[in-house]
């Protein structure tokens, strides 16, 4: 079991699964959701257009993570999350975990070995990069440690400047 962050490209990663910092659509947006979906292709629009109207009609729930395939990615699956929005009072903690140890349930159930997360919410949903880290960090540690035998057995946090990666660095060593 692991967990590292690198400065890096998401949509670059080789990895079983990338997750996406979605909005509650699912039908892209700006930011990582923007740069997944262009790079992805038009089937993970199509995809995530099949699940809004199937299983999630209203849209996924903030914490909550669904599947695609990944498409034109080195990914093989795309785990779409939403953060809570900071900027709409969306404050507690519990909903930030969630995204992360969601969607590592739904990595194990793709039997993804490795997972590569983005900094869910710290963008432009406002949360302070260090209490994402920390919260990333606990969550996955934690989650790993229940699941000692199963996958995912990497966690992998790709981030886009140094700042940030300092901040995951810090809450690794900590946690």
């Amino acid at each position: 079991m692991s967990i590292s962050v690198e400065i890096g490209d998401l949509t670059q990663v080789e990895a079983d699964a990338i997750v996406n910092a979605a909005n509650s659509t699912l039908l892209g947006g700006g930011g990582v959701d923007g740069a997944i979906h262009a790079a992805a292709g038009p089937r993970l629009l199509e995809a995530c257009r099949r699940l809004r109207n199937t299983t999630h009609r209203g849209g996924l729930d903030v914490g909550d993570a669904v599947a695609t395939p990944a498409f034109d990615l080195p990914a093989s699956w795309v785990i779409h999350t939403v953060g809570p929005n900071l900027h709409r009072g969306q404050d507690d903690p519990a909903l930030l975990a969630s995204c992360f140890a969601r969607s590592l349930d739904v990595a194990a159930e793709l039997d993804a070995r490795s997972v590569a997360f983005p900094a869910v919410s710290a963008g432009a949903y406002g949360w302070p990069v260090p209490d994402v880290a920390r919260i990333a960090v606990t969550t996955c540690r934690g989650w790993l440690a229940e699941h000692p035998d199963g996958s995912p057995q990497e966690v992998r946090f790709v981030v886009v400047d140094e700042r940030i990666r300092d901040a995951f660095e810090d809450a690794i060593g900590m946690a």
